[in-house]
């Protein structure tokens, strides 16, 4: 009888950003559909969960904490993640999604939902969580296991991390792909 492995509990979550590492994921393409041999994908964008789960082995956490629900979702993730990874530039260091800072909360709410004319007016701020007064990046609202830089990484470095990860092996990339950009 054949013995069974259980697979890795694997997750993504998509904070204040653009998605471009989850494009990047994406781009693994065969890679892809070997690591979901290994693991099984319980949530993300590209899965139909609408509550984070509990005893996740690995997730990838792409984006910079912006508003109270990303703070509350990093939270979550982290006390239900046995692996949390800073995915991709924006949750490593802030980076594009940080350039807010500069600029007052309530500036920016103002310009964006009451001086333009636009489709979405001042009812948008009744809908819409609470901005915090900084972008920040991962690491400041949580504590990270792993940090995956890149605009977005690298498929090959998104692979060589999760390979590791799910072979139960030490992180261990190479200089060349622990750059930023």
């Amino acid at each position: 009888m054949a013995e069974t492995v259980k697979k890795i509990r694997l997750a993504t979550v998509w904070l204040g950003g653009c998605s471009g590492c989850h494009m990047s994921l994406l781009d693994l393409d065969e890679a892809l559909i070997d690591l979901l041999t290994r693991a099984d994908l319980v949530y993300g964008p590209l899965v139909d969960a609408k509550k984070y789960p509990e005893d996740v082995d690995i997730c990838l956490v792409e984006g910079a904490v912006t508003n109270v629900e990303n703070l509350e979702l990093a939270r979550h993730i982290r006390t239900n993640t046995r692996t949390v990874i800073s995915f991709g530039d924006c949750a490593v260091t802030g980076n594009v999604t940080s350039m807010r800072n500069r600029i007052p909360v309530s500036d920016l709410l103002n310009a964006v939902y009451h001086e333009v004319s636009a489709p979405i007016g001042p009812e948008a701020l009744k809908v819409l969580p609470a901005l915090l007064k900084k972008v920040i990046p991962l690491h400041q609202a949580i504590k990270v296991d792993l940090f995956l830089p890149g605009c977005p990484p690298h498929p090959e470095r998104i692979a060589a991390v999760l390979q590791a990860l799910v072979n139960g092996d030490d992180v261990d990339l190479p200089a060349d792909m622990r750059t930023f950009g």
